[in-house]
């Protein structure tokens, strides 16, 4: 006699023997019940869960000689020619690979004729998303006003590739993902009438695996009773559905988190020997550090056994989520550049390093630079400042500037210049108190980015329409991005008009290289322009 697999020997001969999908079952009952069934159905769900199945239940009842309560008898004449596929008044038809017009002109032609035997002539089509747009076009007329003896069942997994107008013919049944619990009943149900002996943990590694998919639960019970003819374990489940020993991950987890730089190195010259795929591991890895994560903030995992969640509850006792969640974006980021890059191993390498040094930067960031990440965590202070009242919740939130959470640059202060700059008739001397006024302006208001940019910086007046704003120490990358914002300078000029009451244009010169002019600011006017005593703007 023939094998026959697992999932086709246990498939549900009734509504009732159905899991997880109870919302679909009873209405469907009910329908039978009272007679008043439909014409055409469209079952929707994923994959296994029970799509098929209703589909030739409902097949069954509808032509059952002694229907009990919406159910079919499965013992009257019709009931078994349906199940032995006898009889020619039930047609599964797979429109994957009849998905063409004279398929559905076929059937177009059959439901003129009565049935042979049975009360209802039933086609089930599977997989019906798959049919063409003229074999749709062919199905329309007669799924909206099919012979009185005639009833449809599509079954897909993708209804949004139907056309409305096939959707709105069709009575629509969603099927959900069948629950863990539900399937792990239906998986003992089948152990106990197969004479399979296995593990409680197992079989809810099996549910976990399926994801809601009753028939992957199925195979993979199926796979590893082949595989033992003992008792199943979790680690036998585990072995052969490919899910990878913890020993390996666990080592370089620990090292990362440890900032053991050595211990995580040895851990992936362990995969090396092992001969692992290093795109594959890495992938764990990742998954792995997001298990952590998760186990930390809601104390709950599955698919690891007790020894593990100890292990991992010790990992997750020694970090913040910060940090997890920093380690995640950067191996992300490592992954991506593995995948194309030749020299796998190096990469592979260079990036545990990486992840092992105390100054990971911040995951809120894209990139793990010191100057975007400070920019960064300033956006976010001035974005938390905007939304404060003015008072003690602002003041709070610039203690936090000042006690770390974003680290500003040391204050060095700017070297005297033997020569001091001659200062303009009627503009005030004490010009360097103006600019210790503009900056405090600037942090009280918020602008932390801009703060932090001028924080080193002292002010020269060239005269009444430019001042110049120098850096004695350099004008680095993150200064220069800022300052080039119009928005920045017109709010560093508006200050200084609230002080002065001077309209003035900005310079801004960088005390290690020559004078950069930024924005609408002059450029730098030969001596014999200036004593002309009148403005003019030369376009080079």
């Amino acid at each position: 006699m023939a094998y026959t697999a697992l999932y086709r020997n246990f498939r549900p001969l009734k509504f009732s023997d159905m899991v997880g999908q109870e919302h679909i079952t009873k209405t469907l009952r009910n329908q039978v019940m009272s007679g008043r069934v439909g014409h055409a159905y469209l079952f929707n769900g994923g994959r296994g869960t029970g799509k098929t199945t209703s589909a030739k239940i409902l097949a069954r009842v509808v032509n059952c000689l002694n229907p009990v309560e919406g159910e079919p008898c499965n013992e009257c004449e019709i009931c078994k020619d349906i199940l032995d596929g006898s009889l020619t008044d039930v047609v599964e038809m797979d429109a994957a690979s009849n998905n063409g017009v004279d398929d559905i002109r076929s059937i177009r032609e059959e439901v003129n004729f009565l049935p042979t035997k049975a009360k209802y002539r039933v086609y089930i089509i599977d997989e019906v998303h798959m049919l063409s747009p003229g074999a749709f076009n062919a199905l329309l007329k007669t799924l909206e006003e099919p012979p009185s003896h005639v009833k449809f069942i599509l079954a897909t997994t993708e209804p949004q590739k139907l056309p409305t107008t096939i959707l709105s013919r069709c009575q629509r049944f969603d099927f959900k993902k069948i629950p863990e619990n539900d399937i792990v009943k239906r998986l003992k149900i089948i152990c106990e009438s197969s004479d399979i002996k296995i593990d409680e943990e197992a079989l809810k590694i099996m549910a976990v695996l399926s994801e809601g998919h009753m028939r992957d639960a199925i195979s993979i019970l199926e796979r590893c009773s082949q595989e033992n003819t003992e008792k199943i374990s979790s680690d036998e489940v585990k072995e052969l559905v490919g899910l990878p020993s913890l020993v390996h991950i666990n080592k370089l987890a620990r090292g990362i988190l440890e900032y053991d730089t050595i211990g995580a190195l040895a851990a992936v010259d362990d995969v090396l020997e092992d001969g692992k795929d290093l795109y594959n591991f890495l992938w764990e890895v990742i998954k792995y550090f997001k298990d952590i994560l998760v186990y930390k903030t809601t104390n709950n995992l599955k698919l690891y056994s007790d020894a593990e969640i100890v292990e991992i509850k010790r990992l997750a006792d020694i970090t913040e989520e910060q940090r997890l969640l920093d380690i995640v974006y950067l191996l992300s980021e490592l992954e991506a550049d593995i995948k194309w890059s030749s020299q796998k191993t190096i990469m592979f390498q260079t990036g545990v390093i990486k992840a092992c040094r105390k100054e990971t930067a911040s995951s809120t960031s894209t990139s793990y630079s010191g100057g975007t990440s400070l920019e960064k965590r300033l956006e976010i202070l001035e974005n938390k400042l905007a939304n404060m009242k003015i008072g003690q919740d602002s003041t709070i939130a610039m203690q936090e500037l000042e006690n770390g959470i974003v680290e500003a640059p040391k204050v060095v202060a700017a070297p005297r210049e033997k020569k001091e700059t001659k200062q303009v008739q009627g503009v005030p001397s004490n010009t360097q108190e103006i600019w210790k006024r503009v900056i405090d302006a600037v942090k009280n208001g918020g602008k932390l980015r801009l703060f932090t940019a001028l924080i080193n910086s002292r002010i020269n007046v060239l005269n009444d329409l430019i001042w110049e704003i120098e850096f004695p120490n350099g004008i680095t990358s993150f200064n220069q991005k800022i300052l080039d914002d119009v928005t920045n300078q017109n709010e560093i000029i508006k200050e200084i008009f609230k002080l002065t009451g001077k309209q003035i244009n900005l310079r801004f010169k960088d005390g290690k290289a020559q004078n950069k002019p930024s924005g609408g600011a002059s450029p730098e006017k030969p001596k014999e322009v200036k004593d002309l005593g009148f403005e003019i703007n030369i376009i080079e």
